[in-house]
């Protein structure tokens, strides 16, 4: 027992005179005492009795020199606490920070609060020191609990020691407050590295608070050693007033610890939580406040002030920062001193015995969506921390604050909980149709479901999309909806029908109208157009009596309507009255019409956009969706998880079915015969093997989608979600030409100069039709070689293409040779050439360098124009020479001796090589002048976003830099598809296949050579089939659920096609579904 008999003051002092850390021993010995209920009384008296030694300042400080230690009285003066008491008893030793001005500013700081701040919280204060602040607000505010954390030993030691000084009386007995708990019952300390005692015990806290060094040690290798308490007294006072660099761009000013305390501090505070820090303003104020903003905190300065720069901690580090930065810290001299100086200034000022200040505040933080920036944090810790320093989450205005940071919570959930983007129908997501119906449903009482919504990359593509499907003689569009639509329809004067036999002449004729409409129901009724494509003007979207006259009028005529809302569609909690969707709460669409809107209206992105077509009638919806897949390939799924966030925060707090709809009155009046769709798109709709279409209750497994399900390495995600946490990118971080450029002559040595023009696209699918169009416009054959892909030849049918199949043999392995093209050509008018490489695509095989030269030699010949897709390029794993192609050489010879008309333009993708997944990017390198102005004549191109172009920008880097990873993970994905390809085709042999081996890319081909002319019959069902090679598909989808493509769609006679860069257990399920298939022919 620590007693005057057992322990006399005397002895005490005496070993702490001896040291320092003799002082922390003796002080260590006494803290057992206090810490056992038998001893803690006597202890605590023995505190009082060492107290009164020292009782004046002089011999108080006295003690701390001689003896190192110091017992004093914290005055809180007018902030008395509920205990009633208006000072705390505390002692510090040299090791520990010793409280001055900059906590006691702080304390000042935490008074600024009203009462209740604390009250029944959870608080952790970080960086506590020897305690004090942590117990005045549980002496003060009575809080449920305080953490008092400090990652320095002998700091937690003593700080314990001060809370049984303050919760015991001198005669040792506990003090207890109006709730009949003492400072025991409230206040805990912890050694702990910023917040990682409570996020390792999952304590969640209602209050941060924290007053912890801002300066960067000017002796970078002494925050390396280890902490311990029996380190030096040195290194443990310098984690007072030091930190060291924590990986954050606020290192620059000292204040990455700071930074890193707020980010663990997001992790385990509750959602209406607030932190409290005591900011020094050496950076400007602006950098301190910015730090919390860009973190997604509203900021409130509560306190500022000025303190004396203290004398023991070494400012040269923010000097060495200000030579290597334009950024200027700020002091003043003195603390009269109004005029700021810089860190330079300041610290020769203070070297010739000058006194610096600095100003000092405390900034009261809250999260201004705390789930979603809670989960937005949650990733960057988990694979995305090197993109947290391009992180910003400050707004201006609100409402982009509740648009931006709801979607990058989800987003960051998308890529945190799934390896790869899914498969998404083509005539949108599910999720995304369902949102836009439950929305129709909620706020405009429509009946919609999601089998009425097909979504479009932007409203322009789904105008030009309809016109084609259904290709009128004469249709009269809205003068407003035409910018997009291609020049040959405006300028055409073919308005009585024509009979011809080249369908690819049967023009399209659209006449310009004004958007009023009176005026546009004259035109209809004098002019009587197939088709009508309009909006309403302002003054008559608020009733629907102008879209009951255009309904009624067009379905007289025999006019299919497309009505545009785009411009009066809200997306809102509180949507305008709208005519039109007032009119279908009450009335079905009829047959003849459909709704068009374009979705432009978000607060952050102008130029993103996406579209979505209501029709009811089934058939419409299906062939809608049918050009999307054919035209578009598929809408980007980026632009569907933004928009559908939207619809999402606008139900998410909506009940369920509290209003259901009204029973809707159906139109009786049958409308007059009208134009259906055009007879060749209908022959293409019919025959393409498109993807097939998943019900709610079936699971199909998709290997006849061009797209890779493997999982996106991590730097893929980070690039992604990096290309939307950031704000203000500049236009030459989302310039991606130079990155092309070198991409293309790197990979295929193909020749670029000034005058080369480069276009994108949301995917290179689209850049091919515009393509297509153009052979058209000037007459030319299309010459397509036999095992080509099949959406890129059936979406040039439904384009009226003039196609001629230049045939392939198998002892060629089904390349193109330049015998068979020299025949072809000889042939052909205007011969255009389009051509898969280095990787063909469905078969799997390479065109080498010398191959594809002799090609090209052939079509100089013949001054062909040559189109080379390298869109299924980049992941040849099993071919030698597969490093790339180099066609400078060639090409300049070829050029310089062939046919003016003979050019080369190369078409390319970026999504297989930079393993983005369902992330696409199209690009096209197009080398004649001509063949720009031809293509700019059809202009409703969907192009890539910003984000888009700023995530396939950041890749092409990583991968000329070597950095990232991205190289590693390629040859990683060539190796999983290396192993795939032999998986795929040894089980296809076991089960009677005859396969050709691939060498490269996503897929192979091979003929169902055991199954021909066999009848399959399903257990248990009265179906069965003979099997051939055109119902070879719908036989294993009938039978297994999984989807390929047979022999129509590849071009090559007998031959099916096969992907297999599937999710690594449906790959798995897709061979067990090939074995199942060839068991029903086993009995």
């Amino acid at each position: 027992m620590v007693n005057s008999s057992s322990w006399s003051v005397d002895e005490f002092l005496d070993q702490c005179k001896r040291s320092g850390d003799s002082a922390y021993t003796a002080f260590r010995s006494l803290l057992e005492k206090l810490e056992d209920p038998t001893t803690r009384a006597p202890a605590r008296v023995f505190l009082s009795d060492l107290q009164k030694r020292f009782s004046s300042g002089e011999a108080s400080e006295q003690c701390l020199s001689t003896f190192h230690f110091r017992i004093q009285d914290v005055l809180l003066d007018q902030y008395e606490g509920y205990g009633g008491r208006k000072k705390l008893t505390t002692m510090v030793i040299p090791s520990i920070f010793i409280p001055e001005d900059w906590s006691f500013t702080f304390y000042e700081g935490l008074n600024r609060h009203p009462d209740s701040i604390f009250k029944d919280k959870t608080v952790a204060e970080l960086g506590c020191g020897n305690g004090w602040i942590s117990i005045a607000i549980a002496e003060k505010w009575s809080p449920l609990k305080v953490y008092g954390l400090d990652i320095n030993p002998r700091a937690v030691k003593i700080s314990l020691i001060n809370l049984y000084l303050n919760a015991l009386d001198e005669n040792g007995q506990p003090v207890y407050d109006g709730e009949n708990k003492t400072l025991l019952d409230r206040v805990e300390f912890h050694e702990s590295d910023l917040l990682s005692y409570c996020r390792d015990r999952g304590i969640q806290l209602e209050r941060i608070v924290g007053c912890i060094p801002q300066i960067l040690n000017p002796n970078p290798d002494a925050m390396s050693k280890m902490i311990t308490e029996n380190a030096s007294e040195e290194f443990l006072y310098s984690l007072s007033n030091y930190c060291a660099l924590q990986g954050f761009v606020e290192d620059q000013f000292g204040l990455g610890l700071i930074a890193r305390a707020v980010e663990e501090g997001i992790a385990v505070i509750k959602p209406m939580g607030i932190m409290i820090f005591n900011m020094g303003g050496r950076p400007g104020q602006g950098v301190c406040k910015r730090l919390f903003e860009r973190r997604g905190f509203r900021v409130t300065k509560l306190w500022q002030t000025k303190v004396i720069q203290a004398a023991d901690t070494d400012i040269s580090a923010l000097v060495e920062i200000e030579k290597n930065s334009p950024h200027r810290f700020e002091f003043f001299m003195g603390l009269a001193g109004d005029q700021p100086i810089c860190a330079r200034t300041a610290w020769a000022y203070g070297k010739a015995g000058g006194r610096i200040s600095h100003a000092l505040s405390v900034y009261s933080c809250q999260l201004r969506q705390p789930n979603q920036v809670k989960t937005i944090f949650e990733s960057l810790k988990n694979g995305f921390h090197e993109i947290s320093s391009s992180l910003d989450l400050s707004f201006e205005n609100d409402s982009v604050a509740d648009e931006k940071i709801p979607f990058l919570a989800y987003l960051a959930s998308i890529l945190k909980g799934n390896s790869f983007f899914p498969y998404e129908s083509p005539a949108g997501s599910n999720r995304f149709r369902n949102l836009i119906a439950s929305f129709m449903r909620t706020y405009h009482h429509i009946p919609l479901n999601a089998d009425s919504v097909v979504i479009f990359p932007s409203r322009a593509v789904a105008i030009e999309n309809a016109l084609r499907l259904f290709s009128p003689r004469l249709a009269i569009v809205d003068e407003h909806l035409t910018r997009h639509l291609p020049r040959q329809w405006l300028t055409s004067l073919k308005i009585e029908s024509t009979d011809t036999d080249n369908p690819s002449e049967d023009v399209l004729t659209v006449i310009e109208a004004p958007r009023q409409s009176d005026l546009m129901i004259e035109l209809i009724k004098k002019l009587k157009p197939q088709v009508v494509v309009t909006g309403t003007a302002h003054f008559e979207a608020v009733t629907s009596s102008a879209f009951k006259h255009l309904l009624e009028v067009t379905r007289k005529i025999g006019s299919r309507l497309f009505l545009d809302i785009s411009d009066h569609f809200e997306l809102s909690s509180l949507p305008g009255s709208n005519g039109v969707l007032k009119y279908l709460s009450g009335t079905p669409l009829p047959s003849h019409a459909a709704v068009i809107c374009g979705l432009l209206k978000n607060q952050v992105y102008s130029d993103l956009e996406v579209a979505f077509v209501i029709s009811e009638e089934e058939a419409i919806f299906k062939a809608l969706s049918k050009t999307v897949e054919l035209l578009e390939g598929n809408t980007a799924l980026i632009s569907q998880y933004y928009y559908g966030c939207l619809f999402h925060e606008l139900l998410a707090f909506q009940l369920a079915d509290r209003h259901p709809p009204a029973e809707r009155v159906c139109e009786n009046e049958k409308p007059t015969e009208m134009i259906g769709f055009a007879s060749s798109a209908l022959s293409v709709l019919d025959s393409a093997e498109l993807s097939v279409t998943e019900t709610e209750n079936s699971s199909l497994i998709h290997m006849d989608v061009d797209k890779s399900f493997l999982p996106l390495p991590s730097s893929v995600k980070a690039s992604i979600f990096e290309s939307f946490a950031r704000q203000n990118i500049v236009e030459s971080e989302t310039d991606i030409t130079t990155s092309i450029r070198q991409f293309i002559k790197s990979n295929y040595g193909f020749p670029t100069s000034t005058g080369t023009e480069f276009i994108y696209a949301d995917c290179s699918l689209a850049l091919f039709n515009k393509l297509v169009l153009c052979c058209i416009q000037e007459g030319g054959t299309l010459c397509l070689p036999a095992g080509s892909n099949g959406n890129y030849v059936a979406s040039a049918k439904f384009l009226k293409a003039n196609i001629l199949k230049v045939p392939t043999r198998s002892e060629f392995s089904f390349k193109l040779s330049e015998e068979t093209l020299t025949g072809v050509f000889e042939s052909a008018n205007n011969p255009w050439l389009y051509i898969s490489g280095p990787t063909i695509n469905p078969t799997g095989l390479v065109y080498s360098n010398r191959e594809m030269e002799n090609i090209l030699s052939v079509c100089a010949k013949f001054g062909a124009k040559v189109v080379i897709d390298t869109s299924f390029s980049g992941l040849e794993y099993a071919f030698e020479g597969c490093g790339g192609w180099d066609l400078g050489g060639s090409l300049a010879r070829l050029y310089s001796s062939s046919k003016p008309s003979f050019c080369v333009s190369l078409l390319g993708g970026l999504s297989l090589k930079l393993l983005t997944g369902g992330l696409t990017c199209g690009f096209l390198a197009l080398n004649q002048p001509l063949l720009v102005d031809a293509f700019h004549s059809f202009p409703g191109l969907s192009k890539p976003h910003s984000t888009v172009k700023y995530t396939m920008k950041k890749l092409l880097s990583l991968q000329e830099q070597n950095t990232g990873g991205l190289l590693e993970a390629i040859a990683e994905q060539k190796r999983i598809l290396c192993n795939r390809a032999k998986r795929l085709k040894q089980t296809l042999e076991i089960c009677g296949w005859e396969v050709l081996e691939s060498h490269a890319g996503v897929s192979m081909v091979a003929k169902p050579s055991a199954y021909l002319n066999k009848v399959m019959r399903l257990k248990d069902t009265a179906f069965e089939m003979k099997i051939n090679d055109s119902n070879i598909r719908e036989a294993i989808l009938r039978a297994t659920g999984l989807c390929i493509n047979s022999a129509p769609w590849t071009g090559i006679h007998g031959y099916c096609r096969f992907t297999f860069a599937l999710e690594d257990t449906e790959f798995g399920q897709a061979l067990d579904c090939i074995i199942k298939f060839k068991d029903l022919f086993s009995n």
